[in-house]
């Protein structure tokens, strides 16, 4: 299996672009099918979100596929190629597993530890599967970043990092313009980082809070959420002037609100200005903290505020978590490389058994039935015994690093036939795959040989 991922999100595009390649179910439905029906293309699974479109293939071949693949996705913005590639990324096989398993964990939410994307997650698998594209390989990879997403929440605190880091941000706010009960408070974006502060605020009791994002709808829902206002962002610099509190977690990629910005809106104004900036990069001109009345609170302070705290120490365990399963992920997805020949061998020495027991009565005829058992039942213990350490040793060498094909090196020893070895994973017409068991000869590869 190798596993490639053509994706753009929030860390590799402004919101602008984002919006243009956005997909509602049809459009996932449209594109799933497309790429599925690529050459080299054997299965394919699509997460779309509000924050990021990436496709996951299952592939044969690596650059047609990377060429096909992102054309697809680079057709939905309407945009030339050349304007759109440099925000598109790729990763291929080990990286591919590695990126989808921090996804699901929360790690690559711009509201680090979001609960959400795992249920995106869950429903790209289920929509896959509905349509067809997703087969066993696809099915192994998101059951299994299902539950190391799963495992990243139980085992750590990672879903309270981010209620944590708008908790620090309001904390010094506090002390610059005072507690946020009864604040002017506006929210700039509409993600899952703007859901949580809006959400914040609100509790504690907030006089008025706005909302204000690009796109109108999203920032109604999310404003609808909380009985709060939506404002449309050329509003943005009415909002600075009216403002105790801003909170802004966009994600674009350049800068949205300017020290002339501010200067201007806050011209006349005597109240003080807390400028929250919790997006990456980061929203806020840096020169604004520069003007008398505004205190600007990026990431870097409350970097310095969450150091070695709790919130820290989750993610490095989520980070552990993720390199753990990816690792036993990728030791087990080469151990399964592997089985179709050791599952041909067997099949051989099934075949040599019954072809020399078959050899053995027609010389001794009057063979009892008894005696007969008891040499077919020696002779599959011998073929077991020979087979035993080899097919052991050939699962624990293909985790090894190195040139060496070691499931290939055992097929020419043995002279076994390419087409036997297929045939134990080839899918039958359902889409099942074959089973591997040698029923009725060799019995199956275990840690020690059949007593």
């Amino acid at each position: 299996m190798s596993v490639l991922v053509v994706g753009i999100s929030h860390n590799s595009a402004p919101v602008s672009a984002l919006e243009r390649v956005a997909l509602d179910s049809e459009g996932v439905h449209k594109l799933l099918t497309d790429a599925a029906a690529c050459e080299h293309v054997n299965e394919v699974a699509v997460v779309s979100t509000c924050n990021r479109v990436e496709v996951y293939a299952e592939i044969e071949r690596f650059h047609g596929s990377v060429e096909v693949l992102s054309r697809l996705l680079l057709e939905r913005a309407g945009e030339s190629a050349e304007a759109m590639v440099p925000h598109l990324y790729v990763h291929y096989d080990d990286g591919a597993v590695a990126h989808l398993f921090q996804v699901a964990s929360g790690l690559d939410s711009i509201a680090l530890g979001e609960g959400q994307i795992l249920g995106q997650t869950r429903e790209a698998l289920r929509v896959g599967q509905e349509v067809g594209s997703v087969g066993p390989a696809l099915n192994s990879l998101f059951q299994q970043a299902l539950r190391v997403g799963k495992r990243s929440r139980a085992e750590t605190g990672i879903d309270r990092v981010a209620p944590t880091l708008v908790s620090a941000a309001l904390e010094r706010s506090d002390a610059a313009v005072g507690a946020v009960r009864d604040s002017y408070v506006v929210v700039v974006g509409a993600g899952a980082m703007a859901g949580l502060a809006t959400a914040t605020v609100t509790r504690m009791g907030a006089g008025h809070v706005s909302v204000v994002n690009r796109t109108p709808d999203r920032a109604r829902r999310l404003a609808d959420e909380y009985a709060a206002h939506p404002v449309a962002l050329v509003d943005l610099a009415a909002e600075l002037e009216r403002a105790d509190v801003v909170i802004t977690c966009t994600g674009a990629t350049g800068v949205l609100i300017t020290r002339d910005m501010v200067a201007t809106a806050r011209a006349g104004v005597d109240r003080p200005l807390a400028l929250i900036d919790v997006a990456l990069p980061h929203d806020v001109e840096p020169s604004v903290a520069e003007l008398p009345g505004v205190t600007l609170i990026g990431l870097a302070q409350l970097a310095d505020d969450l150091h070695d705290s709790e919130a820290a120490r989750e993610v490095l365990d989520v980070r552990r978590i993720v390199g753990e399963e990816v690792t036993a992920f990728l030791a087990a997805r080469r151990q399964a490389s592997v089985t179709p020949t050791v599952v041909a061998l067997r099949s051989m020495a099934t075949a040599v058994v019954d072809s020399e027991m078959a050899r053995l009565e027609s010389r001794l005829p009057r063979l009892d039935d008894a005696a007969r058992a008891e040499i077919r039942h020696t002779v599959r213990r011998v073929a077991d015994k020979l087979l035993h350490e080899p097919t052991v040793r050939v699962k624990e060498l293909v985790n090894e690093q190195g040139a060496v094909s070691y499931e290939r090196a055992l097929a020419e020893l043995f002279a076994l036939d390419p087409e036997s070895v297929d045939a134990v994973t080839r899918p039958d017409v359902s889409g099942a795959t074959r089973p591997t068991s040698t029923a009725g000869g060799v019995g199956p590869d275990t840690d020690e040989a059949a007593p």
